[in-house]
């Protein structure tokens, strides 16, 4: 079983800029690749980005790329997302999740096993 822990997020006004984090609580979770999804109220659960666990290859919704970079540190186990320019429509809950399968689709949510429970970003105007 894999529990993976979101942080970071918070209030900030547009423009602005944060970082999340996502640590798994299990040594096993290191080898598991990681996506960032997002999931406004109302709407889907929508893919942000994704890092594989080995080569740490990054990949990237079309809408988000250029405004977000995903990263792991894989001696602390954790995956990052930083994301710049931020605006009122990105205020959602961001969620981190681990697949323990390489490879395409990296943008869909069943394609991941284990999820966090979520951090709330909002951006005020």
């Amino acid at each position: 079983q894999v529990q993976l822990v979101e942080s970071g997020g918070g209030l900030v006004q547009a423009g602005a800029s944060l970082r999340l984090s996502c640590a798994p609580t299990s040594a096993t979770a290191r080898t598991y690749n990681t996506g960032w999804f997002r999931q406004a109220p109302g709407k889907e659960r929508e893919f942000i980005a994704a890092i594989s666990w080995g080569s740490g290859t990054p990949y990237y919704s079309d809408s988000m790329k250029g405004r977000v970079t995903i990263s792991r540190n894989n001696y602390r186990n954790t995956v990052y997302l930083e994301m710049n320019s931020l605006e009122p429509e990105d205020t959602a809950l961001y969620y981190c999740a681990a697949k323990s399968r390489y490879g395409w689709p990296w943008d869909r949510p069943e394609e991941y096993e284990y999820w966090g429970q979520g951090t709330q970003v909002t951006v005020s105007s």
